[in-house]
């Protein structure tokens, strides 16, 4: 079986290795140098955009990418001479159109540049470069990589011959990627996404033996690696566009972000809040401001449920009819 099977495949490594000795012109926009991000962008166009990359009618806000260069992956990521993933990011994120990019990177260090030289009088009068002029980044969104490898060199080694040199030559590439949103005014995240993608390098990597004719050959991409790395971003980025469509703000309920949680730890000085306001109080502000809640009884009646329920919508909060902390707040305003 073994050597039926080398029989076959031994025009493939004939025909491989003739290949290898042959060098062409480069070939522009070649298919097999490309990732899975492609095309381009300008404003809310897009060109040649992967069909499966979601895409918003209008933007969220505008967003910057930050990208940790001090952590374990990117560190990784240069070891197989793979750079900075923010150029990629910011192509799909503009070719989506689901938030408006806007540049805190190398870019940002030019336009300072350009500020000091107004500021020296270098620049020609009318430069038009002042104060006012930049776009805040209302959100970030920070990317995370984890990736491993999985050789079948074994595999390879148990067939033998030419057919185990060519599986040797295998290679699975896996990337598993997060991405962060954050709101910058607040601080608090607003969505998280994971997304992963597989693929196998045939990188002929066993032929060596065979000959210097084949040595050096690499896999189907230049690089593999970094191949599989977009792909998973571009399932995380879709994830999470996905899930802002149906976005809710998270919200505490009966009080304000960061003002004290519910986990109380031992020894910890209590929340201090204003007393709670009375029923009868509550249906005279209701009142105040145009809420019909009949007389002020202390009496939870119809009138002062619907009261309560428009009072609650018209102001963003949680529309349950009841006189919760967070209805009391805004009551007080």
């Amino acid at each position: 079986m073994s050597r039926v099977l080398t029989l076959h495949l031994l025009p493939l490594v004939v025909a491989t290795a003739l290949t290898g000795c042959l060098s062409t012109a480069p070939k522009i926009g070649d298919e097999s140098a490309k990732t899975s991000a492609t095309g381009a962008a300008a404003g809310e166009s897009a060109q040649n955009v992967n069909s499966q990359l979601e895409r918003c009618d209008r933007p969220f806000g505008t967003v910057a990418l930050v990208e940790n260069q001090d952590a374990p992956w990117y560190l990784t990521l240069r070891e197989h001479k793979l750079g900075s993933t923010i150029p990629v990011l910011r192509l799909l994120v503009q070719q989506s159109n689901c938030f408006i990019v806007v540049d805190r990177g190398r870019a940002m260090n030019n336009m300072e540049t350009e500020r000091r030289l107004r500021d020296s009088g270098e620049l020609r009068r009318n430069a038009n470069f002042g104060k006012g002029q930049m776009v805040a980044a209302d959100y970030s969104i920070t990317p995370e990589i984890i990736f491993d490898q999985k050789g079948t060199q074994q595999l390879g080694a148990a067939v033998g011959g030419v057919a185990g040199l060519l599986l040797g030559g295998l290679r699975t590439n896996e990337a598993a990627t997060v991405l962060l949103l954050t709101d910058n005014r607040s601080g608090v995240q607003v969505a998280a996404a994971e997304g992963s993608a597989a693929n196998t390098d045939f990188g002929l990597a066993g032929l060596a033996s065979l000959g210097g004719a084949v040595a050096g050959l690499g896999g189907y991409g230049n690089t593999p690696e970094g191949k599989v790395i977009v792909a998973a971003f571009i399932n995380a980025y879709n994830q999470m566009i996905q899930a802002l469509r149906s976005y809710t703000a998270q919200t505490m309920g009966d009080r304000g972000l960061g003002t004290g949680g519910r986990l109380a730890v031992d020894g910890a000085p209590a929340t201090t809040s204003e007393a709670p306001m009375s029923l009868k109080e509550a249906q005279m502000r209701l009142n105040r401001l145009g809420y019909d809640a009949g007389t002020p009884d202390g009496k939870m009646g119809a009138k002062t449920v619907q009261a309560l329920r428009a009072f609650q919508q018209a102001n963003g909060l949680p529309v349950t009819g009841k006189l919760d902390a967070a209805t009391q707040n805004a009551l007080r305003q």
